[in-house]
């Protein structure tokens, strides 16, 4: 029982805080009720007074009017009778007296009472109760009242007005007490109580009807407007609110209906502007394909004949060289981009190692790598990394997370770790370089974006590439984040399902921004006979599940031509040629 209370009340709370019309109109219920009770008790109270207060004033007139006939009927009796003789007398005259009188009729009962020295009583009629507290103030000379409820002959019992007062007789302590029914006054209070409470009850029922009815028209619209937004969110922009009136609401559902006409204008007008973009991007990058291809033919020509070119003019031979691969590569990343901006991009896939991917990345990088002095340490794995993915596409995020760090790095090492699971593989590249700012760990995905437009590419990157690799990532299902800290370096974390349609729960590979530590301590310690993980990313790492599981991986040094002692195979070890295994 209690637990079914407890599961009522949850029930209520729960539809108060979720129901906007259900908390209105139990609030108006529950406002509407405290009134009610208040005014109807004060009613009754205030009825309840005035009956009493008319009753002992009648009762005062009354007693007051006995009093005088008692003592004359008194005076008039034979002094030689007895107490009690005397006493039915005056009671019987008192009785004949208001008999006669009909707005007295039959609305008191008379009680005469004396009180004799040796503490014995005589009432009339014989056995008639006075409570002992009237008696005592009757005795004292006053007028007193008091409400008692009186027994009948029958057991039963009524609430009555009892009022007491002394006599001026020659019968030594005679009192005259007239008892008042109130049973018609609790009968008519009892009827004004029910009349209340149905009034009451009515009131109520009519007023919650009203404001059920009311606010449920309010309701309708707002929850029409929320449907309506909900399906403008989704792309319905010829969805309005209907005017009704010219009420508050009609106002609110015509400027709802201009705000969405608005947006549904700008949204437009923006679709029509990114689809030119992409338009113009696509176009333009079609055109110059012929022409560049020309151009590309012609520098080739010249670059195999500059050995015969004096120095300035060999000079600018490379130059062009190296100009024209970088618009060939900027004109394939707006191709790209184009492409996964039309949702025109498609995986082509089939099993293979991801391995491979990170070899072919790094024979497209380790010539820059060497260029710049930034030693690239990978994982000494034997085991394969199977996964069914599209590998040129791997191959080039791969290829853009480490031309990134290298370009970054600040001629610092970079760290390469990976680690897989039946469900995905993870891929972390950890650069000691600038760093990043907070915030700029989703910006850098952005397109063209540079966090210092003054800084130098090394790589000579378009500003595109973490853009392309993002969408890659998310092409395969997988994902690509960015964790830094200013002036100590960055890491971004590449995660992808091992097949299509696996759900990623916990990558093997955790995502942590690296601790300050400076090229030559990093390379004082890769070159130490055992070096964990840990000792790479220095004693402030955080502790973290997804990081633990990576402290005990070997790593490698790319381009490095002599090996360390490796008998546990848990230590840092250079790699042969630059070959990632």
């Amino acid at each position: 029982m209690r637990e079914k209370i407890q599961a009522w009340i949850d029930q209520l709370v729960y539809r108060f805080r979720t129901s906007l019309q259900f908390k209105v109109v139990g609030s108006f219920v529950a406002l509407t009720t405290i009134i009610m009770v208040l005014f109807g008790i004060g009613l009754l109270t205030l009825v309840t007074q005035q009956l009493v207060n008319a009753k002992i004033d009648t009762a005062s007139a009354e007693v007051e009017r006995a009093r005088v006939t008692v003592e004359e009927q008194v005076s008039s009796t034979a002094t030689g009778s007895s107490v009690q003789v005397r006493l039915n007398s005056a009671r019987a005259a008192l009785t004949t007296r208001a008999s006669q009188q009909a707005e007295t009729q039959s609305t008191f009962d008379a009680v005469l009472l004396v009180s004799h020295r040796d503490g014995t009583v005589t009432v009339s009629p014989e056995g008639y109760r006075i409570p002992d507290k009237l008696r005592h103030f009757v005795d004292e000379g006053q007028v007193a009242y008091q409400f008692t409820p009186i027994s009948r002959e029958n057991g039963t019992s009524y609430n009555a007005l009892v009022i007491g007062s002394p006599t001026a007789s020659d019968i030594p302590g005679l009192q005259v007490y007239l008892v008042l029914s109130m049973e018609d006054d609790e009968e008519m209070l009892a009827l004004l109580r029910m009349l209340i409470v149905g009034a009451a009850g009515a009131l109520i029922v009519v007023l919650s009807a009203a404001g059920y009815i009311f606010i449920r028209q309010v309701i309708n619209r707002v929850r029409a407007a929320s449907e309506i937004s909900e399906r403008l969110a989704e792309g319905h922009l010829r969805e309005r609110m209907p005017v009704e009136g010219e009420d508050e609401m009609a106002r609110l559902a015509m400027s709802f209906n201009t705000m969405a006409s608005s947006l549904s204008a700008k949204i437009s007008q923006l679709e029509d502007y990114s689809e030119l973009q992409r338009q113009f991007t696509s176009d333009v990058s079609h055109e110059l394909r012929t022409p560049l291809t020309s151009i590309r033919i012609a520098a080739d020509l010249i670059e195999a004949k500059s050995d015969d070119f004096d120095p300035a003019t060999k000079r600018s031979a490379e130059v062009l060289v190296t100009q024209v691969d970088q618009f060939e590569q900027l004109l394939e990343d707006l191709l790209e981009i184009s492409r996964h901006d039309a949702n025109k991009a498609d995986l082509v896939l089939h099993p293979a190692d991801v391995r491979d991917c990170v070899h072919g990345a790094w024979s497209s990088v380790k010539e820059l790598a060497d260029k710049v002095g930034v030693p690239v340490f990978f994982p000494d794995h034997t085991a394969p990394l199977p996964a069914t993915i599209e590998p040129v596409r791997v191959e080039r995020i791969v290829k853009n997370l480490l031309a990134n760090a290298v370009d970054h790095s600040e001629n610092n090492p970079v760290v390469v770790r990976w680690a897989a699971t039946e469900e995905c593989i993870a891929l972390t590249v950890t650069d000691h370089g600038v760093g990043l700012n907070r915030g700029d760990e989703n910006r850098i995905f952005q397109r063209f974006w540079r966090a210092d437009p003054s800084r130098v590419r090394h790589s000579g990157g378009t500003g595109l590439g973490l853009a392309i690799a993002l969408e890659d990532a998310e092409l395969h299902g997988g994902s690509l984040e960015a964790a830094g800290t200013p002036g100590v370096g960055s890491q971004f974390r590449l995660v992808l399902p091992t097949a299509p349609g696996k759900s990623i729960m916990h990558p093997p590979l955790g995502l942590r921004a690296p601790v300050k530590q400076d090229r030559d301590s990093m390379l004082a310690m890769v070159t130490r006979p055992t070096v964990t993980l840990l000792d790479v990313l220095g004693p402030d790492a955080p502790d973290t599940p997804d990081a633990a599981a990576t402290l005990e991986e070997p790593v490698t040094e790319a381009g490095a031509h002599e090996k360390q002692p490796d008998p546990s195979d848990t230590l840092l070890k250079p790699e042969e040629k630059g070959e990632v295994r």
